[in-house]
C-alpha cells in the first residue's frame, strides 16, 4: 500500500494541492489526470519522494519496492542494455555487488562466510538466480533483439532506448509501479504488449497518461487533479467522464424526479458493469462497480468545450474522386473515392506524407500528377495541423478574429461560440498573437464549426489540446454525420472514429481497408 496524508504543496503562492488524502491499493491501476499544470507528474514526484511536499506525508508499507519508469533517456548510457533492465531492482544489484566484493577477498574469514550466506538467501527470494533470464525475456517481449542485448543504451535510437527503460521499470515484480506517459514514443504492438502486462499485473499501478485509449483499458481508478484537489474515482477514463457528463446534465434538470434520475444512474452503473466483464482485470473491477451507490457517484468541476459539428448543404452522391495522385518521394498514383458516412483515418510513419495530402487535396499544394475531384454539393472544412498563417501578424481580440469566419457579426452571437470553447468574459478579448497552442486549436475549432462543412479534413487535430478538449473533440467526430477524413496518433480517436483505414506504407505501397483500426492493425501490422 502507498499512501498520501493531508498532502498539500505551493509554488510561488500558487497552490497545486491542499490537504490530499489518498490510499493506493493492491490489485488496482490508478490513472491521474488533469488540465496542463495541474500538477500530475508532480504529484508522482511527491509519491516518489523526489519533492517534499509542504505539509503531510507518503506512507508506504514497510519492506515494500516501488519502480519508476525513469525520464531521462541519457542517464545509463555507459551501460549495457541488459544491465540496464537488471538496474531496475536497485536491491539485488546491491546484493549482487557485495557478494563478488567478499568472494574477491584474498583472505575469507568466518564472519565473511555468514556475511555471504546472508546474502545469498535473500538473493535467492529476490529471483537473483533468474534475473538475468528473466530480463532477457522481458527485452524480447517487448522487441528488443538479442543482438542488442550487450550494446551500450547510448548508441541505441531513442525509440529502442524507451523500451529498455520500460523494462527496467516493469523488472523484478515490484509493489508499486509509477509510470510517467509509458505509452509515448511507443508503436501499437508494443502499447498493446503493456496494455496485457498491466492487466495481469497483480500490485499497484498509478500511471500518468493522455493516452485514454491506454486509461480505459488499464485502469481501475480515475485520480482527478482539479481545483487544488485530487478525488479519486471508480472505473476507467469513460466511466469517470460519462458518469459527471450524466450527473451534471440531471443537475441542470432540477425538474426531474428524484426516482428518474436514480433510475438512469443504475442503468447507467449496470452498462459499464457489463463492458467491464470483457477485460481480464475485469472480475474484481466488475465487482467494484457492481457495489457502487448513487452516492458514491459525483460530478466533477472540470469544464468541457462543446465541439458538434453540424452542415446545412445536404451531401450529394459524389463527394470526393482522386485518381492517381503522384507527389515525388510521398506517394505515387494515390486513388480513392469517399462515400457518405465514411471516415477514413490516414496513417503514415511520416506525417509529411499526409500533410502534404490534406494540403494537395484543399488546394494549398501541387501534385506532381492526377486529379481531384469534389462533387458540387461538397463543402470542405480544413484544420491544418501548422495554423500559424492564421495567427500570425495578427492582433486582433478572439472575439473580432472569428467575426471573420461568421455570417452573423453580432457580438452576441460570436461571443456564444466563443463561449462553447471556454473563452467566456474578458477571455474573450485576448490578442490572438498571444494565445497558447491548444487555444488556438479550439479557436480553428470554433472557425470549422460555424462553417457548417460538410466534409471535414483534420489534420493532427489533437496537437496542443488537453484530455478535456480531446475528449470533446473524440465526441464531434463520432457525432458528426457526414465524411472525414482524419490523420492523428490519438488512439481513442482512430478506434472509435475510423470506419475505413488508408496507410500510405511507402510512396509505392498504399492499403486502403474498410475496417476499424484495431482489427486493421492486427491483420496487416503483426
Amino acid at each position: 500500500m502507498i499512501q498520501a496524508v493531508n498532502v498539500s504543496l505551493s509554488f510561488g503562492g500558487r497552490t497545486l494541492y491542499k490537504e490530499v488524502n489518498l490510499k493506493f491499493t493492491k490489485g488496482n491501476c490508478y490513472g491521474i489526470i488533469g488540465a496542463n499544470g495541474a500538477g500530475k507528474s508532480t504529484f508522482l514526484k511527491i509519491l516518489t519522494g523526489e519533492i517534499e511536499p509542504n505539509t503531510g506525508e507518503v506512507i508506504i508499507t514497510p519492506g515494500e519496492r516501488m519502480s519508476v519508469l525513469e525520464q531521462n533517456q541519457n542517464k545509463y548510457d555507459n551501460e549495457t542494455v541488459l544491465d540496464t533492465v537488471l538496474l531496475g531492482h536497485k536491491r539485488l544489484m546491491e546484493i549482487q555487488k557485495e557478494k563478488d566484493s567478499i568472494y574477491a577477498k584474498p583472505n575469507f574469514s568466518e564472519a565473511d562466510g555468514i556475511r555471504a550466506g546472508e546474502l545469498e538467501t535473500e538473493f535467492a527470494e529476490l529471483g537473483g538466480w533468474e534475473a538475468e533470464s528473466d530480463a532477457k525475456s522481458l527485452l524480447q517481449s517487448l522487441g528488443i533483439k538479442e543482438e542488442d542485448f550487450y550494446n551500450l543504451m547510448g548508441k541505441l535510437d531513442s525509440k529502442v532506448k524507451v523500451k529498455v527503460l520500460l523494462a527496467q521499470a516493469l523488472f523484478g515484480n515490484p509493489d508499486i509501479l509509477i509510470l510517467d506517459e509509458p505509452t509515448n514514443n511507443l508503436d501499437f504492438k508494443t502499447i498493446k504488449w503493456l496494455e496485457n502486462f498491466l492487466l495481469d499485473f497483480e500490485n499497484i499501478v498509478i500511471i500518468v497518461s493522455h493516452n485514454r485509449h491506454f486509461l480505459n483499458k488499464v485502469c481501475t481508478h480515475i485520480c482527478d487533479v482539479d481545483f487544488g484537489q485530487i478525488n479519486m474515482f471508480l472505473g476507467n477514463y469513460d466511466f469517470w467522464y460519462e458518469t459527471s457528463q450524466l450527473l451534471l446534465r440531471q443537475q441542470k434538470d432540477q425538474n426531474k424526479k428524484a426516482e428518474q434520475r436514480a433510475k438512469e444512474l443504475k442503468e447507467f452503473i449496470a452498462r459499464f458493469s457489463a463492458n467491464a466483464s470483457k477485460s481480464k482485470q475485469a472480475t474484481s473491477r466488475k465487482r467494484e462497480l457492481e457495489k457502487l451507490t448513487i452516492e458514491d457517484l459525483k460530478p466533477s468541476s472540470r469544464k468541457y468545450p462543446y465541439v458538434d459539428f453540424k452542415f446545412e448543404q445536404a451531401i450529394g452522391k459524389e463527394i470526393l474522386k482522386v485518381t492517381n495522385l503522384t507527389k515525388k518521394g510521398m506517394f505515387k498514383n494515390l486513388s480513392f473515392n469517399v462515400e457518405p458516412e465514411q471516415k477514413i483515418a490516414f496513417l503514415s510513419s511520416n506525417s509529411l506524407v499526409l500533410t502534404t495530402l490534406f494540403n494537395i487535396l484543399m488546394g494549398i499544394e501541387k501534385a506532381d500528377s492526377g486529379t481531384v475531384f469534389f462533387g458540387k454539393t461538397i463543402k470542405p472544412s480544413y484544420l491544418p495541423q501548422n495554423n500559424s498563417s492564421y495567427f500570425e501578424n495578427c492582433h486582433l481580440s478572439i472575439v473580432d478574429w472569428l467575426r471573420q469566419y461568421s455570417k452573423d457579426k453580432s457580438e452576441s452571437y460570436v461571443r456564444g461560440w466563443l463561449g462553447r470553447m471556454l473563452f467566456s468574459g474578458e477571455e474573450s478579448l485576448k490578442d490572438v498573437s498571444v494565445l497558447s497552442g491548444g487555444e488556438k486549436v479550439r479557436c480553428m475549432l470554433a472557425k470549422l464549426m460555424l462553417e457548417s462543412g460538410n466534409l471535414l479534413i483534420l489534420d493532427e487535430p489533437v496537437n496542443h489540446l488537453d484530455l478535456e478538449s480531446i475528449t470533446s473533440l473524440n465526441k464531434g467526430m463520432i457525432n458528426f454525420k457526414g465524411p472525414i477524413l482524419f490523420a492523428t496518433g490519438d488512439q481513442e480517436i482512430i478506434d472509435t472514429v475510423a470506419n475505413r483505414i488508408i496507410d500510405i506504407v511507402d510512396e509505392n505501397t498504399i492499403i486502403d481497408k474498410q475496417m476499424s483500426y484495431e482489427e486493421y492493425m492486427e491483420k496487416f501490422k503483426n
